[in-house]
């Protein structure tokens, strides 16, 4: 007898081939059969008119901490991820020195904007190594399966203490020690190294991240931990000193190259995005990526599925007032009190006469780029959408609120103060920063099509005060699966976050629906997902903020054959374990 049967299905099973209807049974957390499966099973589930999906392999979160506190791993648990890879961008929490814990916690709530105080009380710490560390997250049983990447500022300011510090020179003997810590961990099973390299991440202080200026050797010295190893993927971020010049972007990606290198051709992932101060970066990282393919490398190119940005609002990490002297005399007070000040005529007139001040660098997680928008917002308003219930990530240029202003005669300002009162000041309003220069997707496409791109980058767990961006595997299937008119194939997008992402991090028993394959796989009705608005929850320890979104559509989700969650609502089921690398 079977322990479950799911009946009936539209099979999409991750190969990439087309779907095709059938039943699934499985056996000890395993896929036995596919197609007609008529022996009996102690439980069934009626699938017709469904679709039966992998589930979904997400390679880029940052659970860190919250993996020490939270089974269940929501949001991503409730949008079909079914594994999770976390350590990304060199941030995280190991090893680290007793007495040290809250540099890290600064660190991360820097770069990342978790609230340090959520860090703080929610991690039981206790380890030192990242071994330790890895046992410690094993221990706490979770609803989905995990893996950790050893980040490299950590284990810097491990190795050289009060020497960690940007643009300080590592020695020889610190890399000497850096490689061998980092090769203990990846023999206890961790996934693989991440580095960071961007302007834009910053500790809590303002202060650029320990490992963000390194050099070649530095980044050699640790791709030489994994020569001898049969696992282990190098992940980075980087900017390619796009603020410093172009010629400086050969040079950059030159460093990143010798790192793969030095591994001995471990496989690379690298963030590529669009940005508007260089609009034609990506299409760089994608040419030298086919390069280092040429060379005999593994380098891919981790993209998002949609505009990479923040959402704005009274209760979120940023909005257009945050700055302005008049608003942070209230900005102390609750969320009702602020709604009811702004809407007196003598601070709105106010506010609406003053100039920002200067926010970056005071203390809140604000990358230094704030500033800069917070002193044009008739620009910003020209790419600032009002989310509705059923958010749309592709908005046209005549939803924006600078459209709007334009068709009301009203000034941008204006617009901009009501638009952030709206829903009693619960309204988010969308400011896609990255991958939106031309005010379409169609830039995202060519990126999801090219044959080195690796769908990433949706920094589950991060960003709780400006993102949601956990939800982008519902939205990769729903949008450019389904909605979009030149999307793309159902079992292509499929495909690509669930076989595709599992191989590139090592994965061989997951991803597909096949016989053998461990039992990961979601039900969806199609027609019927969805995302809804983030809200605001306050569910983090010591009361902490983050955005949460739901879905409609998901019928159920399976970890190792069991459901952990059910017309999105988890069950309560704790199949989820830390996967280490190199392993039977």
């Amino acid at each position: 007898m079977f322990d479950l049967k799911i009946n009936g299905g539209v099979l999409v099973d991750g190969t990439g081939r087309p779907a095709v209807t059938g039943d699934i049974a499985i056996q000890d957390g395993r896929i036995v059969e596919v197609g007609t499966c008529s022996g009996p099973a102690r439980r069934e589930i009626a699938a017709h008119g469904a679709h039966v999906l992998p589930g979904f392999v997400d390679i880029h979160t940052h659970y860190d901490g919250q993996v020490t506190w939270d089974a269940e791993l929501s949001p991503s648990s409730q949008h079909g991820v079914t594994t999770c890879v976390m350590g990304s961008c060199g941030v995280g929490f190991a090893p680290v020195r007793k007495g040290r814990e809250a540099e890290l916690v600064e660190l991360m709530e820097g770069v990342e904007d978790i609230p340090g105080s959520a860090l703080a009380e929610g991690i039981p710490w206790g380890w030192e190594s990242f071994a330790e560390y890895m046992d410690a997250i094993a221990a706490m049983p979770h609803a989905i399966d995990f893996l950790v990447q050893v980040p490299h500022d950590p284990l810097r300011m491990y190795v050289m203490g009060e020497r960690a510090v940007a643009g300080e020179v590592a020695t020889d003997d610190d890399i000497a020690q850096m490689s061998k810590l980092l090769r203990a961990a990846l023999e206890a099973g961790a996934a693989g190294f991440s580095t960071g390299r961007s302007d834009n991440h910053r500790t809590a202080r303002g202060a650029a991240t320990p490992a963000s200026e390194v050099d070649a050797r530095e980044l050699a010295g640790l791709g030489a931990a994994f020569r001898g190893l049969s696992h282990g993927v190098l992940q980075a971020v980087s900017d390619f000193d796009m603020m410093r010049g172009p010629d400086r972007f050969d040079p950059e990606f030159d460093l990143l190259e010798a790192m793969a290198l030095a591994s001995g051709g471990r496989p690379l992932s690298i963030s590529t995005m669009q940005r508007d101060h260089a609009p034609n970066q990506w299409k760089q990282i994608l040419a030298r990526a086919d390069r280092a393919v040429e060379r005999g490398l593994d380098v891919r190119c981790q993209v998002a599925a949609r505009g990479i940005g923040v959402l704005l609002g009274l209760e979120a990490t940023f909005h257009p007032f945050m700055g302005f002297p008049s608003y942070k005399a209230i900005a102390h007070l609750p969320l009702d009190a602020r709604v009811a000040a702004m809407r007196t005529p003598e601070l709105r007139a106010r506010m609406l006469a003053e100039k920002s001040d200067k926010v970056a660098g005071d203390g809140t997680p604000i990358p230094p780029l704030a500033d800069f928008f917070l002193a044009n917002l008739a620009m910003v308003a020209m790419r600032l959408y009002p989310m509705a219930e059923r958010p749309d990530y592709e908005p046209r240029l005549d939803a924006c609120l600078a459209a709007l202003a334009a068709r009301t005669n009203r000034p941008v300002l204006d617009v901009i103060y009501d638009a952030l009162l709206a829903d009693d000041g619960k309204a988010l309003l969308y400011f896609p920063v990255y991958n939106y220069t031309g005010m379409n997707l169609d830039v995202v496409r060519e990126m999801l099509v090219h044959p080195r791109a690796l769908v990433g980058l949706g920094d589950a767990g991060a960003h709780v005060g400006t993102v949601c961006d956990a939800s982008m595997p519902t939205f990769l299937v729903s949008h450019w699966g389904r909605d979009r008119a030149n999307g793309l194939p159902l079992e292509r997008v499929v495909q690509m976050q669930t076989r595709d992402t599992a191989r590139f991090i090592g994965l061989t028993d997951r991803g597909t629906l096949e016989v053998g394959m461990r039992a990961d796989l979601n039900i969806v009705e199609l027609d019927r997902l969805s995302l809804h608005r983030p809200v605001m929850q306050r569910d983090l320890p010591a009361g902490g903020r983050r955005l949460v979104q739901r879905a409609s559509g998901y019928v159920a989700t399976l970890v190792g054959g069991e459901v952990i969650a059910e017309h999105g609502v988890l069950t309560g089921a704790r199949p989820g374990k830390l996967v280490r690398m190199g392993r039977s």
